[in-house]
């Protein structure tokens, strides 16, 4: 099948993974592993971490909504301390910058897609900033007031693109977001390890990627 447009979340496939960092901060703080990711999954729609990525709550209020969260499931946790370890490893992926641009030169639409938040810093330093030029789309969580795995929010990105679900192809690092998109019929790629995922994504093109 030819492909018309190609669409890439950020953290954990344009960015280092804020699954990672996370983990890191969990491991580092003495929390139990895996203990943030069941907070916000079991917090739902209308737990903090959801709140924050619809653009509901400022990064202050969030921290303490989600500090005392944690702490009603039985975890202190320095929200703050958290989130900056989240920003800092928030680098962007050579790999995937060259990627973008391969697909973009055979004539494909490229989007972003992300769950993301307000930030304090200014925008012209913000790392979203800094990589709105590679894509044709972005679409912003915090900006739209939705957040994947709302279906609303790929069709969403989809029309900005001009192309149905099944034309486009979805890259994302997380399950639950994969499978929402699957079900409007979009071609997925989880990404784990980035080469092996755009090798795939190579093979699904069917063209180079500039890849060793």
């Amino acid at each position: 099948m030819g492909y018309r447009a190609v669409i890439f979340d950020l953290g954990g496939v344009v960015f280092d993974s804020p699954l990672h960092a996370i983990a890191r901060f969990e491991a580092k703080n003495e929390i139990p592993d895996g203990f943030v990711n069941r907070l916000v999954v079991s917090n739902g729609r209308g737990g903090a971490w959801a709140r924050l990525e619809r653009g509901e709550l400022g990064i202050p209020a969030f921290c303490e909504a989600f500090d005392r969260e944690s702490l009603e499931a039985g975890q202190e946790l320095d929200s703050t301390a958290m989130m900056a370890a989240i920003a800092e490893a928030s680098q962007v992926r050579p790999v995937m910058v060259s990627a973008i641009a391969a697909i973009r030169s055979k004539g494909l639409g490229v989007a972003a897609l992300t769950n993301n938040w307000v930030n304090d810093e200014p925008v012209e330093e913000s790392q979203a900033h800094n990589v709105r030029p590679l894509f044709d789309v972005f679409v912003e969580s915090a900006v739209l007031g939705l957040r994947k795995p709302d279906p609303r929010i790929y069709q969403h990105t989809c029309s900005e693109l001009d192309v149905s679900p099944s034309d486009a192809v979805f890259l994302d690092d997380i399950g639950r977001n994969l499978k929402a998109a699957r079900e409007l019929g979009m071609h997925t790629i989880k990404v784990d390890e980035p080469e092996t995922a755009l090798r795939e994504l190579a093979g699904v093109l069917g063209f180079d990627l500039g890849l060793n």
